[in-house]
């Protein structure tokens, strides 16, 4: 059930402290555009008593998620076996199509590492180059921030998968994205939380890091990683949660995670070889493309123009080439969606200099929400992919005050 930012305070006002004190309860710090609630059927008429603004995603969520998961174990060795993104599947499964797909590009590739998770999970990614070799400006892909969000991975991998096809298909130079740019893809950078949403608790949305003290129950565990770095961490009290149990939280300092502090070394060492030219995290869900800054709504950085019309000319042709029309709505992540503090965009342009820094949140708008059926996986793969394509033209154009490309 989705419940509206203006209806939610009178929700958690009026909900019964035996649900408040249960997994990951909302805060006020938590309430952006509006909170995802799940209910059983006797809570329904005390919903529906206090007048809410709410719309119900899914009758049966049990159901939704079977239907989601039953297609699993349908994994193919041949990476362009298409049947990979007809389902989801498990962490292991993810690993090993990484591989694969080293395995099947292996003169223009290698296996990269930006450390790993507290419970000692590899956070695995594989880097693309073209013909002159490795050593040109990055575009960096973050799959899998939230555990939940799993059509990220499959978006992810897939775009790597493409990009490969393409190089291995070019009759020229210049039809080859990876001869322009090295291409560095982490498309699970939470596997613990990965995992845990995929054997545990589907909705999970943050690391499995216990807290200090130790936890009284689960929903104590875990730091969001997109609230954990240093760039912006504090600055704004309505960025992020301080409470353990939120989905926000940002933990008890930046970054404490091991996670975040093994992609902020990541991040770092692009900064300092030759740069990274684009920055994208990849969420879900509400077709969002949001560049910075998100921590505070006044603020806006000097090359907002460029990423606005570049975003304008990829929701566009994403919506022109999509059988269901997809529309993103795109801005300043502030301005146009809610505050965030610590997030991955904001640090990665303020230090890690990217030239261009996106969140991207993937379909739907609610419809299905962090639950997004298996058989949507390759349509949100392929507008995903014709967006990129027409993004990568645009980040060495001439802007002039944000009007457009010289």
């Amino acid at each position: 059930m989705k419940v509206t930012k203006f209806s939610a305070p009178r929700l958690l006002a009026n909900w019964p402290p035996s649900n408040k004190s249960s997994r990951q309860s909302p805060t006020s710090n938590d309430i952006d555009t509006h909170i995802d609630i799940v209910i059983s059927p006797d809570q329904v008429a005390n919903v529906e008593a206090q007048g809410l603004d709410y719309r119900v995603l899914h009758k049966d969520l049990g159901e939704s998620i079977t239907a989601e998961s039953q297609l699993r174990g349908t994994y193919r060795r041949d990476v362009n076996d298409l049947s990979w993104y007809d389902s989801y599947h498990p962490y292991a499964d993810h690993i090993q199509y990484i591989k694969n797909l080293h395995e099947s590009f292996p003169d223009n590739s290698e296996l990269i590492t930006a450390g790993h998770s507290y419970e000692n999970r590899t956070i695995q990614g594989i880097h693309l180059w073209g013909d002159g070799g490795p050593g040109k400006q990055a575009v960096l892909y973050h799959g899998n921030v939230h555990a939940r969000e799993w059509i990220t991975s499959k978006v992810v991998e897939y775009l790597t998968l493409q990009l490969i096809n393409t190089h291995k298909n070019a009759t020229n130079a210049t039809d080859s994205w990876s001869n322009t740019y090295d291409f560095h893809i982490f498309p699970i950078v939470n596997p613990d939380g990965f995992a845990y949403s995929q054997e545990v608790d589907r909705l999970w949305r943050k690391t499995r890091t216990p807290p200090l003290p130790p936890p009284q129950n689960q929903s104590r565990y875990g730091t969001d990683i997109n609230r954990n770095w240093e760039y912006g961490w504090d600055v704004n009290s309505l960025g992020a949660s301080t409470n353990a149990c939120a989905q926000a939280y940002r933990g008890q300092k930046h970054s404490d995670t091991i996670e975040n502090q093994g992609l902020d070394a990541y991040v770092r060492k692009l900064r300092d070889a030759a740069g990274i030219k684009l920055f994208i995290d990849w969420h879900s869900y509400g077709q969002y493309i949001l560049s910075p800054f998100g921590s505070k709504e006044e603020w806006y950085a000097p090359e907002l123009g460029k990423w606005t019309k570049a975003a304008s000319i990829l929701s566009e042709v994403i919506r022109d080439s999509s059988e269901r029309r997809t529309t993103f709505t795109f801005g300043p992540s502030g301005a146009t969606l809610y505050t965030t503090t610590g997030a991955a965009p904001d640090h990665v342009y303020a230090i890690g200099g990217a030239d261009f820094s996106y969140t991207i949140e993937l379909p739907d708008t609610g419809d299905y929400g962090f639950i997004l059926p298996p058989e949507r996986i390759r349509g949100a793969a392929d507008e995903q992919w014709v967006g990129q394509n027409a993004l990568f033209p645009l980040l060495d154009e001439v802007f002039f005050d944000g009007i457009g490309p010289a």
